[in-house]
């Protein structure tokens, strides 16, 4: 195929855009270094928690407004077995904002954290912390591979080149900036592409809107013309799955480490929520554009379009109707511009999720585990290497499927079953939950997760659920909201698993008070003279004290006295030797 020369330099201008703002947004943070009295990896990780207020709001919405949102959301709306009703993103994803600015932004910031991962090894030890961290990482590399093939499959219909040479390009060129500066690369480069992409997309809609080949979408939007109508349907039946999916975007996103990594930028709680309120209200907007592009796209006739027959949903196109719709039903100049303002929009995600994974690898991995005297110097070494190998891993995922959706889904439901309960149970019920219960309840969140199954992705399906619906291919159409009931189900087994765990160790201590009654009615002793003299028989009887009730555990106090009584007994005996 030839390539789309014009489309090439369209991308190659916006991508230089974006790269020249990472590399200046490095040099301040070298700045940023040099005035800072803490330490040089809290610069890379959260901005020295001094980000602008104004730089913060956009970070923070242009990490959710990212390449599974904005094709997502189109994908959805365009897909004739989903369409709008299904495009729980605008709503979920406001939602999320609100809960986290309410419930998790102080929390959060209280003990000055850095990552999310600290209140865990602060809890739970080291070693249950990177258990833990397990699924964490995989929710960001599954996100970072969502948003990769985004941008591969964006510039691969663009340019007209294979989509892995298009993710290999695009993975480069957000690697590169990422490794530069650190947040202040990715704050201010996102500023640029929240920019671009408001400006690019709300240019390309009215004449989408126009197309001669494309029908009125209000009618398309009850009205089956050229597919099924774009609005979709929402059966009684079906809504337990509906509520599944919109608590899942919800409750799944306050679980990523990129959504803490802009809290705790900011130099204040107030400035941290503002943050959060005031992306609540633009993810919806942004999101609108994306909208009506899929129901434009689901009101065409592709027959008629330079795209011809048959239409992108029966070539399995459907994760990238957004750049399809812009390439074939505007003119030529405009969706040079929509699709460059697009393909770095897109790119606004995928360097906050690499720099969340390093973070957390670098700090609560590295630092905390492997290397606990680690230098400054070295800690963003390490944050730089694990940028790149997050980027390779996200790019190599992001070449094996088409579907943008499908990604961001699967990614929001790893964090969503497994992690969401340990994040509430860590900030919420701390006092009612120990490791045994936090290991406990992952363990069944993966074992019920896996039983579920997952045909998206080739994980059977093999534990019958209620309301199932057997299909063609001999799947289960799950209909029952299970994420949400695996979530509640994990938060329940964290609880009576810590609690089972404390009253195992009391029966234990119970045990031992039986054997040896002396533990427990050993009490303080006066350290005189004449104490010191008396032979331990003596001490033995004038000690004997009602034995105190077996459910106390030994008190520190306690248990120097039996060490004082067993030393003394000790002496006794070699005296009589």
């Amino acid at each position: 195929m030839a390539v789309n020369w014009p489309g090439l330099v369209s991308i190659g201008v916006f991508y230089m855009i974006v790269l020249g703002t990472g590399i200046w947004a490095s040099r301040k943070s070298k700045r940023e270094e040099k005035k800072c009295t803490g330490k040089r990896s809290e610069v890379t990780m959260v901005g020295g928690r001094n980000l602008n207020i104004w730089v913060s709001i956009f970070t923070m919405t242009a990490t959710w407004v990212g390449g599974g949102y904005i094709l997502g959301n189109a994908e959805v709306v365009y897909d004739p077995t989903k369409g709008l009703v299904w495009a729980t993103g605008p709503i979920a994803f406001a939602i999320n904002m609100i809960i986290g600015a309410l419930f998790f932004v102080t929390p959060i910031r209280s003990k000055n954290y850095v990552t999310l991962m600290d209140p865990f090894q602060e809890k739970y030890g080291n070693t249950v912390a990177a258990v833990l961290f397990i699924p964490a990482l995989i929710g960001d590399i599954l996100w970072i591979a969502c948003i990769l093939g985004a941008l591969g499959g964006t510039v691969s219909v663009v340019m007209d080149i294979s989509s892995p040479l298009a993710v290999s390009i695009s993975a480069s060129v957000a690697i590169l900036y990422t490794l530069m500066g650190g947040l202040y690369s990715v704050a201010y480069t996102d500023v640029i592409q929240l920019i671009l992409m408001l400006l690019g997309l709300w240019l390309c809609v009215p004449f989408i809107l126009t197309s001669p080949t494309s029908a009125n979408i209000t009618v398309a939007a009850v009205t089956k013309l050229y597919q099924e109508p774009w609005l979709g349907t929402l059966e009684l039946e079906q809504s337990g799955r509906w509520i599944d999916d919109v608590l899942l975007i919800t409750f799944g996103g306050i679980c990523y480490q990129a959504f803490y990594q802009r809290v705790l930028s900011t130099a204040t709680d107030t400035q941290a929520k503002i943050t959060c309120y005031v992306g609540a209200v633009l993810c919806p907007f942004l999101g609108i554009p994306s909208l009506i592009i899929g129901a434009a796209a689901a009101s065409t006739n592709w027959n008629q379009t330079t795209y011809g027959s048959p239409s992108p949903f029966e070539q399995g196109k459907s994760g990238m109707i957004l750049p399809i719709a812009l390439q074939h039903l505007c003119p030529f100049f405009v969706s040079l511009v929509g699709m460059g303002a697009l393909a770095a929009s897109v790119m606004s995600s995928v360097d906050s999720a690499l720099l969340s994974a390093a973070s957390q690898l670098s700090r609560n991995i590295f630092k905390n585990i492997i290397y606990k005297q680690a230098s400054e110097k070295t800690i963003i070494l390490v944050v730089k290497v694990s940028v790149f190998l997050c980027g390779l891993m996200g790019a190599g995922l992001a070449m094996t499927t088409r579907s943008i959706h499908l990604f961001w889904i699967v990614s929001a439901d790893v964090l969503y079953s497994m992690m969401t309960p340990q994040v509430t149970c860590i900030f919420y019920f701390s006092k009612w939950a120990n490791k045994y219960g936090a290991l406990s309840g992952l363990v069944l969140a993966v074992l019920l997760r896996a039983l579920v199954g997952e045909p998206m992705i080739g994980l059977p399906d093999l534990l019958p659920l209620p309301w199932d619906k057997i299909q063609d291919d001999g799947h289960r159409y799950r209909l029952f909201p299970f994420r949400t009931a695996i979530m509640l189900i994990t938060i329940g087994t964290i609880l009576l698993g810590s609690q089972l765990a404390v009253c195992l160790c009391e029966k234990r201590g119970k045990r031992d008070a039986k054997a040896d009654p002396n533990l427990h009615a050993m009490v303080p002793l006066r350290m005189d003279t004449e104490t010191h003299q008396m032979p331990v028989v003596a001490l033995q009887k004038q000690t004997t004290i009602r034995p105190r009730p077996s459910h106390r555990s030994v008190s520190g106090e306690e248990s120097i006295c039996v060490s004082y009584y067993l030393l003394l007994k000790t002496f006794h005996s070699l005296q009589i030797l």
